[in-house]
């Protein structure tokens, strides 16, 4: 993998600093590694739409390597951090768009060029980083998990992004971070691709991308149960966006209140902001009916989630908004895959993003501790989308999630995770036509077993 000057020039300056100091006090023993072993099943069941592929099933093997290296001694601290990811197929079925074929691969793993997956893949990051009292700057592989930008960790491997960011908690009870990201590699690549937004991205000709995405913000927690937010991203030539939050805790009775306020503001920059722009293809997905502004970026989205945690439950309920001509704009890779959005409605299998969404939603869950199974909770959320803008009028959408999981909490297997996850996606959304949303209804499965040994 290619680096920049720049993560070379920090990494030497760590290399060196180390050697100058020789077993340098904290970079070594400080260092923390691990691996994580994930085994990731996953079936999808198209229900709706073109009979090909009609099943999609994938079974795999993963292996996440992190090292985080501590700090060399000085009023500047440098260090290391490593991230290994591999991938190694157990089965997947057939091969992609091949007609008569059942079962195809779906998310898990690369493909050939005649459509076959992978046997497996692999990659290396690596990070420089310096520190200076509690001030750091890192370059290189990046998993920032903001508002504005945030890493995928749904499948088999997890997403990453190249770039640089500095953070601080230099402030009394703030918490500061700005940074640019560049590209990203997938959860199933191992590849770095340029950024986009929907709309803009796939493999074609007229594909457009970005390779600057900055962002900024904080948290400002001015109590232990309150938290006040604000960030701001902007991928250049696609849309800018403002982000407010609020999380707060406040005990009522024998439980807790948990109370999530969202508020994002996305806006068009750059070529997506003029006509000519968009007609070279910087455009965002929606619904623009005649107008000349056809696929700028123009949304807001307001959201609220209420969650009462007592005895072991937790009883939730939220409520989201969307307003303006095109779907909600968040970053992900030149295919759209592996990306995630700070959205309450971002769910096992869809978003709830489209232009003009409505969208309620209850939640219900139990830790079973309170009756004497540590380790062992359940999960299940329910939600309702309509008012959602198309040529063919106001369409509307449904999902219902259930996730069962288990850790280990005692003995030799102790730490070792199970998880089931269901998710049922139904959708009046056309799935073909020029111009018009895509959506199959769905059913899926998801099995999951993960055990993280710790080894430094």
């Amino acid at each position: 993998m290619t680096k920049s000057p720049l993560v070379l020039a920090i990494t030497a300056g760590a290399l060196g600093a180390l050697t100058q100091q020789a077993v340098a006090a904290g970079f070594i023993e400080d260092s923390k590694a691990n691996l994580t072993l994930r085994n990731f099943y996953i079936n999808t069941d198209n229900r709706e739409g073109a009979a090909s592929p009609s099943k999609q099933e994938e079974w795999g093997q993963g292996f996440i390597f992190n090292y985080a290296s501590g700090y060399t001694q000085g009023p500047v601290g440098f260090g290391v951090d490593a991230l290994g990811l591999l991938g190694v197929r157990l089965d997947s079925g057939g091969k992609a768009g091949k007609a008569g074929v059942d079962r195809t691969p779906g998310t898990l793993f690369p493909l050939e060029s005649d459509g076959s997956p992978v046997d497996e893949f692999s990659s290396l990051g690596l990070t420089a980083k310096a520190k200076v009292s509690n001030t750091e700057l890192r370059y290189g592989t990046l998993q920032p998990k903001l508002p504005v930008v945030s890493y995928n960790d749904g499948r088999l491997l997890p997403v990453s992004f190249q770039g640089g960011q500095v953070s601080s908690t230099d402030l009394r009870d703030f918490t500061l971070v700005a940074g640019q990201l560049e590209h990203s590699r997938g959860r199933n690549s191992t590849d770095e691709r340029s950024l986009s937004i929907a709309g803009a991205n796939g493999s074609s000709a007229s594909s457009r991308d970005s390779n600057k995405f900055y962002y900024a913000g904080g948290d400002y927690k001015p109590g232990k149960d309150l938290t006040l937010q604000y960030y701001y991203g902007n991928l250049d030539d696609f849309y800018q966006q403002h982000f407010v939050g609020l999380l707060h805790n406040w005990a009522i009775g024998p439980g807790v209140l948990k109370t999530d306020l969202r508020a994002f503001d996305s806006s068009s920059d750059g070529k997506n902001g003029s006509a000519a722009g968009r007609a070279d293809g910087f455009v965002s997905s929606g619904y623009y009916g005649n107008r000349v502004t056809k696929g700028e970026v123009d949304n807001r989205a307001y959201s609220g989630l209420f969650t009462y945690v007592v005895s072991g439950h937790s009883f939730g309920a939220g409520y989201q908004v969307l307003n303006g001509d095109s779907d909600f704009p968040f970053l992900n890779r030149g295919d759209g895959e592996g990306a995630s959005a700070y959205l309450i409605t971002d769910v096992q299998i869809g978003k709830f993003q489209r232009a003009g969404e409505r969208t309620w939603q209850v939640r219900y869950g139990y830790d079973f501790t309170s009756i004497g199974a540590p380790g062992l909770t359940f999960n299940t959320v329910y939600l309702h989308g309509d008012n959602i803008k198309t040529p063919n009028g106001d369409k509307s959408e449904w999902e219902r999630d259930i996730t069962l999981a288990y850790v280990v909490q005692s003995g030799s297997f102790k730490g070792l995770g199970l998880a089931w996850r269901n998710a049922s996606l139904r959708s009046e959304l056309p799935v073909s036509g020029a111009g018009t949303p895509t959506q199959r209804d769905q059913d899926e499965n998801r099995l999951i077993v993960s055990y993280t040994l710790p080894l430094l």
